[in-house]
């Protein structure tokens, strides 16, 4: 007994004392070994499966990128026709879905309508019982097939309009633009979404993607675990934060007004949406392509022209206070939701398009935890009090 008693006393004081030093937010902790992605944050570089995004976003398509997350490698001309007719294919939400998601309250946020769609497209199929590598990689492949159509059947329906079908003959981009606006997109719309799809199909272990491998590693199934990534993508810190520029530009409102705007914010200590990295210690990749995409918008439409130079011009002061000193540099919320905006698509559906590009980063990492999988349980510092006494109810 005094054997167990001295070990009770060591792990207490091992998890207790004062002294414990450990990594807020898992800052710098490293949880796992990966190869589907890499961030070189000081170097202001992003890899998937060893390719940088550069090259991704200037030669492939989403649905190859997607492939190389999913399989590690790029496909063959035959691999990459059969994936692409597989997305096709699992494009179409069943009618029994689309019924429910007409009866949600219009005001409800797109990131909860997604949430909830993920959770009944579960229910729906039978194949997720099985938890079976096969079996995962269908469900994968349905989930990127149907969470453009299920973005875009909610926004259509919450407008009041009839739903748009799948169109075979358009790409996954494309179609979805279709499907969330009606007309066929221009080839610059479809390039332009599917550079951004691209570019945020995934990013190492952010916070979303750690939730889905801590999901996975109980071994519950894929939909739970993206489900768990959507919420985690919900917030304002992760995936809402190129809403932020978007109020931030509107508040500014002016060019004339930007650079006191951003010197006042400076000497306030606030936080500069769609600037500084917790990983890019540089200017974020995707910053600088997502940039030359708003400048072949801001030629073509006049708000886009105005709000590019206010986003130029913050940049500027930006770097030229904390680009060198503190590491502070553009990240890829500073251009994005200029490109969506300029697109007419509602600032509340920029973090569900997030989702659409996404989940293709959050399946190949779920799949990848199911290789080597350890259920996740770290451990606490407990800073509370020991060896209470119970106090009746009557005494208290």
């Amino acid at each position: 007994m005094a054997d167990q008693n001295t070990q009770i006393k060591s792990e207490a004081a091992k998890y207790t004392t004062e002294k414990v030093v450990y990594a807020k937010g898992l800052e710098g902790v490293i949880l796992c070994d990966t190869q589907v992605s890499f961030v070189d944050g000081l170097a202001g570089k992003l890899y998937y499966r060893g390719i940088p995004i550069q090259q991704l976003a200037e030669n492939s398509t989403y649905e190859e990128t997607a492939y190389l997350l999913l399989f590690g490698k790029l496909p063959q001309r035959n691999e990459l026709e059969d994936f692409k007719a597989q997305l096709k294919a699992n494009r179409a939400v069943t009618p029994e879905i689309l019924e429910i998601i007409q009866k949600f309250p219009k005001d409800t946020h797109p990131m909860e309508a997604l949430r909830s769609i993920v959770s009944l497209l579960g229910m729906y199929d039978k194949v997720d019982s099985l938890n079976t590598p096969e079996a995962n990689i269908k469900i994968a492949i349905k989930l990127m097939a149907q969470f453009p159509s299920a973005v875009a059947a909610f926004e259509r329906f919450r407008q009041g309009k009839d739903y748009v079908a799948p169109e075979d003959n358009l790409d996954h981009s494309a179609n979805f633009l279709h499907m969330f606006r009606g007309p066929i997109p221009s080839d610059l719309d479809a390039k332009a979404m599917d550079a951004c799809l691209i570019l945020h199909a995934d990013h190492e272990m952010n916070v979303s993607t750690l939730s889905c491998r801590v999901v996975i590693s109980s071994l519950s199934d894929m939909y739970s675990a993206v489900c768990a990534g959507v919420g985690s993508l919900k917030g304002p810190l992760h995936g809402g934060a190129n809403e932020e520029v978007m109020k931030t530009l509107e508040e500014i409102g002016t060019l004339e007004n930007t650079e006191k705007w951003v010197k006042d914010a400076l000497a306030k200590h606030v936080r500069v949406p769609g600037f500084g990295h917790r990983v890019y210690k540089y200017y974020d990749p995707r910053a600088a392509i997502l940039k030359n995409f708003s400048e072949k918008y801001a030629q073509i439409k006049k708000e886009t022209y105005e709000k590019l130079q206010m986003a130029e011009l913050i940049e500027k002061i930006m770097i030229e206070t904390l680009g060198e000193s503190k590491g502070i540099y553009p990240n890829v919320d500073l251009y994005s939701g200029l490109i969506y905006s300029t697109m007419d698509i509602p600032r509340d559906q920029f973090t569900p398009i997030f989702a659409i590009a996404r989940v293709a980063g959050w399946c190949a990492q779920i799949l990848e935890q199911l290789q080597d999988n350890r259920i996740y349980r770290p451990r606490c510092h407990y800073t509370g009090a020991l060896d209470l006494p119970y106090i009746p109810i009557d005494k208290r």
